[in-house]
């Protein structure tokens, strides 16, 4: 069982995250075919299930990394057509910009940001999951 906590969080990241897919599907949608097992955009509940393409973020504990822990993102467009690697750039930035724009209104005051980790996006800052965690971090760092 997970704890309520980290569900709302993730709640709220997933809900970004299904925002910037409408965008990118508007923008972008019309580029290639679908794979064939995948359905037209907004068919489905959940857009990770269906049009071009797939946004999802996990979280990691961030083990060898010089960022430390947060959410890595992943960019994936889900057809059989090849994309040339300039357009394939363009779109993750798009993605990038609009998760950045939208972070500080579904976690506020929590300074998030996506930040390039070798290979990986991630998105990090304040992760804590309540109010009072936050305030003792912001503490503990201007006690510095």
């Amino acid at each position: 069982m997970q704890n309520q906590s980290v569900e709302e969080w993730e709640g709220k990241l997933n809900d970004l995250l299904r925002r910037v897919d409408n965008e990118l599907e508007e923008r972008y949608g019309s580029l290639s075919r679908l794979h064939p097992a995948r359905l037209p955009h907004g068919s489905t509940s959940n857009p990770q299930h269906d049009g071009l393409f797939r946004l999802t973020a996990s979280f990691t504990p961030g083990f060898g990394s010089k960022l430390g822990k947060g959410y890595v993102l992943r960019f994936d467009l889900v057809t059989l057509d090849s994309f040339p690697e300039e357009q394939r750039t363009t779109i993750q930035q798009a993605a990038i910009h609009l998760i950045e724009k939208g972070l500080e209104g579904v976690l506020p005051g929590r300074g998030l940001t996506v930040k390039q980790d070798g290979d990986l996006w991630k998105i990090v800052g304040d992760l804590s999951l309540t109010a009072q965690a936050r305030t003792a971090s912001c503490e503990t760092r201007e006690g510095l």
